[in-house]
């Protein structure tokens, strides 16, 4: 196996659910480079993909379903916020969580509407809480997901947008 391969399945493992220009920018591959060695893996089963949210992020082939969507939206700052709020505070209002966060309650619809979706967070008594599903897996999750700079960026932009608009 080539170096390059050695380095790309290394930093999948140690960064699950790595998306492509991520995996590219952090190794400091070309594009083309990282697509030949990424499909190669692919190939040989070494790493597994999965499109989700607009990306397609990498995983060791180990990691299931549950597993690969809790991770890509972990790897959103707002979600991993609101995720990391729930975690502390158990079951909470979604009036409550949206100003605890700090953000829109629109903008927390879309991600709450998501995390409800992957079965990190579920509706309780007629969607008025929300609360993790499996406090237990989803720490553990959040504790490898740390969201890189440009996607903090993207979610304190939409943040902006949403305070500005409200």
């Amino acid at each position: 196996m080539s170096d390059v391969r050695r380095r790309i399945e290394s930093h999948v493992r140690d960064d699950p659910g790595i998306h492509f220009n991520e995996l590219q920018r952090e190794l400091d591959l070309a594009a083309g480079q990282t697509q030949y060695h990424v499909r190669q893996l692919l190939d040989r089963g070494a790493i597994a993909a999965e499109e989700l949210f607009g990306r397609t992020h990498y995983y060791p082939p180990t990691y299931g379903e549950w597993e690969r969507r809790a991770l890509a939206l972990l790897r959103r700052e707002t979600s991993a916020e609101l995720i990391a709020t729930l975690l502390d505070g158990g079951p909470t209002r979604p009036v409550d969580l949206a100003e605890s966060v700090g953000i829109a309650r629109s903008t927390l619809a879309w991600h709450a509407d998501r995390l409800v979706e992957a079965d990190l967070v579920e509706k309780r008594h007629d969607g008025h809480l929300l609360a993790i599903t499996d406090e237990a897996r989803t720490a553990e999750l959040l504790a490898a997901a740390d969201p890189t700079l440009p996607e903090r960026l993207v979610d304190r932009f939409t943040r902006l947008v949403d305070a500005l608009l409200e």
